[in-house]
C-alpha cells in the first residue's frame, strides 16, 4: 500500500504515520529521515521526532538526497519492509538545492525505487501553498516543484490523507488502503 500524508505544521501528520506504519507492520520498520540539521531549532525537533518513535521498532536511516540509490539495510534482506518517509518538503528542499534542473525527475525515480522495494511505503509532506504570501523567485520555484510531486504522489498513492488538527481527513482512498487503515 502506498499512502500519502499531508497537512500543515503541528498539524499531527507525524503521529498519523506513524500509528498507521504500527498498523500495517507491528515488527520491524525503516523510518527515512530526510531533515538536514543546521541549528538548536532543528537539533530540538529531530529529536522530538526521535522520542515520538520510541518503542516502535523503527530503524533510522538519515537519506538527504539520491533516494532513486537507497538500498534496504542488511536487517532487511529478504523481507519488504514498511517504510516511512518523513519529511517530502525536506527532501525536495534538499534536492532543490543541490542542482534544481532536474530535481523532479530524480524524486520521482527514488519515490519508484522505494516502491518496488516495500511492502508499504508511507510518505510524510507538508502543505506549504495555501498561506497566500508571496515569496521570492527562488522560494516560489521551491513550492511549485513541491506542488508538483505532490500531485505526482498523491496521484499514485492509494490512500491520501490530510492531517487537520490531529484528525485524519481522507481525500483518497481505494479498496485495499480503506480496508488497511
Amino acid at each position: 500500500m502506498f499512502v500519502l500524508i499531508t497537512g500543515g505544521s503541528g498539524s499531527g501528520k507525524s503521529e498519523y504515520a506513524e500509528g498507521l506504519a504500527l498498523k500495517l507492520e507491528p515488527g520491524k520498520k525503516l523510518y527515512l529521515a530526510t531533515m538536514m540539521v543546521w541549528d538548536e531549532e532543528g537539533r530540538k525537533r529531530v529529536s522530538r521526532h526521535k522520542k515520538m518513535r520510541e518503542g516502535k521498532r523503527f530503524e533510522t536511516v538519515e537519506i538527504y538526497s539520491d533516494l532513486e540509490k537507497f538500498t534496504i539495510p542488511d536487517g532487511f534482506k529478504g523481507k519488504r519492509p514498511t517504510i516511512l518517509l518523513e519529511c517530502m518538503s525536506n527532501l525536495v528542499c534538499n534536492e532543490f538545492y543541490r542542482q534544481e534542473k532536474e530535481a523532479y525527475c530524480r524524486i520521482v525515480r527514488g519515490i519508484e525505487r522505494l516502491l518496488s522495494c516495500s511492502e508499504h511505503l508511507i510518505v510524510v509532506t507538508n502543505e506549504v501553498c495555501s498561506d497566500g504570501a508571496a515569496y521570492s523567485d527562488e522560494t516560489e520555484r521551491y513550492r511549485k516543484l513541491l506542488g508538483q510531486i505532490n500531485c505526482y504522489l498523491a496521484g499514485r498513492a492509494g490512500l491520501v490523507a490530510e492531517a487537520v488538527c490531529g484528525i485524519p481527513v481522507f481525500w483518497k482512498q481505494d479498496r485495499a488502503a480503506a480496508e488497511k487503515r
